[in-house]
């Protein structure tokens, strides 16, 4: 079965709603790719008008902002040390937007959504 963005086939009664047109290609979905620290592969798939969108599948090297210097440095990352999007993910190390990271520069935050942009950026929050 298609997993599709659109409303579903029944009501919150339990009654069904009556099919208006058939499944369309833009509606379609995807499941989820929890992503995870690792050795860093990415898989690339098809956006919106053929355009390739790379997701990231494991992740061994982020982006961290230093807010002090305004400057970027690449760190690696050691574990997830919180993340306020499920309690499970920090046991698994999944990394979501708003996870908390424990980096070799220190703690940083994730500002981007990786599964969505294939890379990891955080900002180094203060100590």
């Amino acid at each position: 079965m298609a997993i599709l963005q659109e409303r579903p086939k029944r009501k919150n009664t339990g009654g069904r709603y009556i099919a208006y047109r058939k499944k369309r290609f833009h509606a379609l979905g995807r499941d989820q790719i929890e992503v995870r620290i690792g050795s860093g592969k990415t898989q690339s798939v098809r956006g919106r008008g053929g355009n390739l969108k790379s997701r990231a599948i494991t992740v061994k090297e982020v982006n961290v902002l230093d807010l002090k210097t305004k400057k970027f440095k690449k760190s690696e990352i050691l574990s997830v040390s919180d993340n306020k999007a499920n309690q499970h993910y920090i046991r698994r190390n999944t990394i979501t937007k708003g996870a908390i990271l424990e980096t070799s520069s220190g703690p940083a935050k994730v500002t981007n959504r990786p599964g969505q942009e294939g890379y990891i950026n955080a900002v180094l929050l203060e100590k």
